[in-house]
């Protein structure tokens, strides 16, 4: 079991000073955390009502930090744990830049990227962005073959619905023979053969054993559709918070439910420290018993 670490909502610690989480990642590389991961959104409209998973968790004047700018500046001040996402919503990026911002990213941070990505849940962040919500999960496949075929092929072509590409070269490659990309979407059967057809990891908003053993069931049996190795796919999911009778957060009981997990077949948890710390000062405590429990899981 591998442990990731969110930086959602950390700059509330800084008084807005989002910088300072480089410093907290260094934390986490240095105690041995496998991953830091962070989420996207380009702009945010007003109808957070339409949020599909229960209350929107944060107001409208939230930053939202752009994922591969920040987690440059994480590469660059840590040796070993691993950049990812959760998720980016790529398809508010032109695929040859996705492409081009990854493989670079790759190359800067000597081949430690594992990018989440996935369409997000607002039709306005796309009509802002001039992108068309209806065609959000064709253009994420697309970017996804566009991304292999660039990072392995010159001159490269591709005949897709929304990308067209004819005799192009696109460097620098990324170090990682294979750059993971895993999804953050829904399981439902089409998903299913999608995670099944591109994806090397699954990132859901499930966090109840039994739901994510059955969708794992679902994702393996559609790699077995398509002949393809279930060996190695990774899942990471939020680490459910426990909290006492006076709404704190009790990190021992929350820990608690990692074995469960582990065997419904999640790969890594995420532990969200804004949820766990009162601060920067708990950070290394807090991350020195998920690592006890995520190594006492495997």
């Amino acid at each position: 079991m591998r442990l990731a670490m969110g930086l959602f909502g950390l700059q509330q610690w800084f008084g807005g000073d989002f910088a300072a989480v480089v410093d907290l990642a260094r934390v986490a590389d240095e105690k041995g955390v496998d991953q830091v991961s962070l989420t996207d959104h380009v702009v945010m409209g007003e109808r957070v009502d339409r949020y599909p998973y229960g209350t929107f968790p944060v107001p409208l004047d939230t930053p939202w930090y752009e994922p591969v700018t920040v987690l440059a500046a994480i590469a660059a001040a840590t040796r070993r744990i691993r950049l990812s996402t959760g998720i980016l919503i790529s398809p508010l990026r032109p695929a040859v830049l996705l492409t081009k911002q990854l493989a670079t990213l790759d190359v800067m941070s000597r081949g430690r990227v594992e990018i989440g990505v996935g369409t997000g849940w607002q039709r306005e962040e796309y009509e802002a962005s001039g992108i068309d919500f209806e065609r959000r999960y064709r253009i994420l496949d697309e970017q996804v073959q566009v991304c292999r075929i660039l990072w392995s092929e010159a001159p490269a072509s591709y005949q897709g619905e929304v990308v067209k590409l004819e005799r192009i070269h696109q460097w620098p490659r990324p170090v990682q023979r294979h750059l993971p990309i895993w999804m953050g979407i829904a399981p439902t059967p089409r998903n299913c053969r999608r995670i099944a057809e591109l994806a090397d990891g699954w990132i859901p908003m499930l966090q109840e054993p039994a739901a994510l053993a059955a969708a794992l069931t679902d994702i393996r049996a559609a790699f077995d559709a398509l002949g393809r190795d279930f060996a190695g796919f990774q899942t990471r999911v939020v680490l459910p918070g426990i909290f006492r009778a006076d709404g704190t957060p009790d990190l021992a009981a929350s820990l608690a439910a990692i074995p469960a997990l582990r065997a419904a077949g999640v790969t890594m948890v995420e532990l969200l420290p804004v949820m766990f710390c009162r601060g920067p000062d708990d950070l290394a405590g807090v991350l020195e018993q998920a690592l006890d429990a995520t190594k006492g899981a495997a």
